[in-house]
């Protein structure tokens, strides 16, 4: 392996056909562009491995907004829950995909798979 990186693929790179001035390109032949090719291949794979590394596919870009429809027409979402109408417990949503906001109804679990996120409601109890 040591033979490989010291010595072979050196010697390997320093023979290729890279031209010193742009107009050199236009000037290769077709042997040259051949013996391009692998070294091309591996860089445009490389590439293609650390896109998927980290531009994952699948997730929407993030936009900076927590909120994605609840109240969206108020300048701040502000709820008052009065704990003597809690009963045993009362579980709140913190993901702000739940159809029965302010309360939790499990979007949280689609929402973390999609994004990779790992939010949960808020549980309050009373003792």
């Amino acid at each position: 392996m040591a033979q490989l990186i010291k010595v072979t693929l050196p010697n390997y790179l320093s023979n290729l056909p890279i031209p010193d001035t742009v107009g050199g390109w236009f000037k290769l032949g077709i042997k040259d562009w051949v013996a391009l090719v692998p070294p091309f291949a591996c860089l445009a794979g490389a590439t293609y491995v650390s896109y998927l590394a980290f531009c994952p596919k699948g997730r929407p870009s993030p936009c900076g907004k927590v909120n994605p429809k609840i109240l969206k027409n108020s300048p701040k979402v502000v709820d008052t829950i009065d704990v003597e109408d809690i009963n045993e417990k009362a579980v709140f949503c913190r993901c702000w995909r739940s159809k029965n906001w302010p309360y939790c109804d499990g979007s949280h679990g689609s929402h973390n798979t999609e994004t990779g996120d790992n939010v949960g409601p808020l549980i309050i109890k009373k003792e």
